[in-house]
């Protein structure tokens, strides 16, 4: 396989699972993909994690190394020669940075923006604390979590490992891109408590204002680990 077009180390993930109507989501399925659900439930996440020590072809860029990503995303797989890949499609992602928000869409067509971004994850004897925040329209948004420190491997078959184990992205366009995603399994810390103070209709869209305040289906904290993201490839028109 070609060296990875970025590598990093993704860390303390903070994952909200919300239940959505699939029908919600029907126009946002790239060609070639389908809806992946949990339990037959179609479920879109709020995620935000530490991006720390990235590389651009093997290269540290200036201020572009150590920052925070919050995304909107949902889930897809796709049947290739009988392989399912499992994957997903992102709402949006938010980061601090606009170089970053510019290779992202250019390369990806992804749908990145860039906006004001703080982060703060404290690690004491017995608990794990994570803040994410960005500025939408001069308000800022929250999300926060304490946790335990001791990780738990992943049970095939649950809700952490059907949120952790996606491995391929996959962008709408006229041709749909797909690019792959390496890491090993992640465990996951014991979520003790959390606030999500985010309005959805501002920094993602009316269609999705439902979500203030809304009650998640299931939250959780993955450790996260090294990854490798791969350079895109288009499908093939007819998938």
């Amino acid at each position: 396989m070609p060296k990875p077009f970025l590598t990093a180390r993704w860390k303390n993930l903070f994952m909200a699972n919300y239940e959505v109507d699939p029908a919600r989501l029907a126009a946002l399925v790239p060609e070639g993909t389908e809806l992946d659900l949990f339990q037959g439930r179609a479920l879109v996440s709020l995620v935000a994690f530490q991006f720390l020590n990235t590389r651009v072809k093997g290269f540290k860029i200036p201020w572009h190394v150590h920052f925070p990503e919050i995304n909107l995303r949902f889930y897809l797989k796709r049947n290739m020669d009988g392989e399912t890949r499992r994957g997903v499609a992102f709402i949006s992602e938010i980061v601090p940075r606009r170089m970053i928000s510019l290779v992202a869409n250019t390369l990806f067509n992804e749908n990145y923006k860039t906006r004001k971004m703080t982060q703060r994850v404290r690690v004491s004897d017995d608990r794990l604390k994570a803040e994410y925040s960005f500025f939408e329209r001069g308000r800022e948004q929250k999300i926060s979590a304490i946790a335990g420190i001791n990780p738990q491997p992943l049970k095939a078959g649950s809700l952490e490992d059907f949120i952790t184990e996606h491995y391929y992205g996959y962008t709408k366009g006229r041709r749909t891109i797909e690019y792959q995603v390496e890491h090993p399994s992640w465990r996951t810390f014991p979520i003790q408590d959390y606030t999500i103070a985010v309005d959805f209709a501002a920094a993602y869209g009316n269609e999705w204002a439902s979500l203030t305040g809304m009650k998640p289906h299931s939250v959780l904290i993955a450790e996260g680990s090294d990854v490798k993201v791969h350079s895109g490839q288009k499908l093939k028109a007819n998938g």
